[in-house]
């Protein structure tokens, strides 16, 4: 399948902090991607680069094989709905659909309407005065009505309330399952979105530290519970997420997946064996990398 992003030791510099450090990333057309990790990782920084709203400082940035920047051929066919927009003071949100109704070529207005109705969008109420809620609403239909080759979507959810996130969950999924194209959501509620998301990218410091199918990440890790002394042996030799102890009993999170006759040989042990959710392993393998950073960053400055 066509490439329709592809990052080549991409690295931004803000004088002496490095938002992104020499990543490198291809994702293929008609997908949706869960770019995840926590504030500050890089995620938003890297998206405005994509849709050239930044600029790299070195490496290379291809969007539908082309540089996005001041290029009406890649940008014509990409949404960038991203957090805090900003809008004119006296702006409505009929200026916003408007306008982006003129921009966007595969805009559906019977879709906007729709979605207009089910957020309960007060359409004769400026921009200026909608809530947190309200404004990402205006955002999320903007995203999902421009039905634009590559929508990314930067933390599309906030002051949404439980029952808004679930529209906007249910809507994208149908609306892509009909019309499918290149989907990229970036979000810190992980559990939420992890039954959406095809492929998961987490971004660490600047740095990605998974990029896989979220099939395959599922099976990456599992967690034992039990006797100290029994899971401790258990675990000897594994690659350790995380390890917990209470008193005798004690839990480890290991990575790698288990086969069947290991599942059998840690029951017979008498251990638990815990599933361990996308939003558990995104946890800890980002704990993981910045313990990796501090005791690197520790060893660099004794030397």
């Amino acid at each position: 399948m066509t490439a329709v992003i592809e990052v080549q030791n991409l690295t931004k510099r803000y004088k002496d902090t490095r938002a992104l450090d020499n990543i490198s990333l291809s994702l293929e057309g008609g997908a949706i991607y869960g770019l995840l990790g926590r504030n500050g990782a890089g995620k938003t920084t890297l998206m405005s680069i994509l849709t050239a709203q930044n600029f790299e400082s070195s490496g290379t940035v291809r969007v539908f094989g082309e540089h996005p920047y001041e290029n009406s051929r890649v940008l014509n066919r990409v949404c960038f709905v991203r957090e805090g927009q900003k809008y004119p003071d006296d702006a409505y949100p009929r200026h916003a659909f408007a306008a982006a109704r003129l921009f966007f070529e595969n805009w559906d207005q019977d879709l906007a309407d729709e979605l207009i109705a089910e957020f309960q969008l007060p359409m004769k109420q400026t921009i200026k005065k909608l809530s947190r809620g309200q404004l990402s609403a205006v955002g999320v239909i903007i995203g999902l009505a421009s039905r634009a080759d590559l929508t990314f979507f930067d933390e599309p959810y906030l002051g949404l309330d439980a029952v808004a996130r679930q529209i906007f969950y249910d809507r994208l999924l149908a609306d892509y399952a009909e019309h499918p194209r290149t989907i990229v959501l970036s979000s810190h509620l992980i559990d939420e979105v992890s039954n959406l998301i095809e492929k998961v990218i987490v971004i660490d410091s600047g740095r990605i530290i998974l990029n896989e199918d979220t099939d395959a990440v599922r099976d990456r890790a599992v967690t034992v519970v039990g006797d100290a002394e029994a899971v401790d042996a258990w675990a000897s030799g594994r690659e350790i997420l995380h390890r917990e102890a209470l008193g005798r009993v004690a839990s480890v999170t290991v990575l790698g997946a288990l086969s069947a006759a290991e599942r059998a040989e840690v029951t017979a042990s008498g251990l638990d064996l815990t599933p361990v959710s996308l939003q558990q392993l995104v946890v800890r393998l980002t704990q993981k990398a910045e313990a990796a950073d501090r005791a690197s960053t520790a060893k660099e400055g004794v030397l």
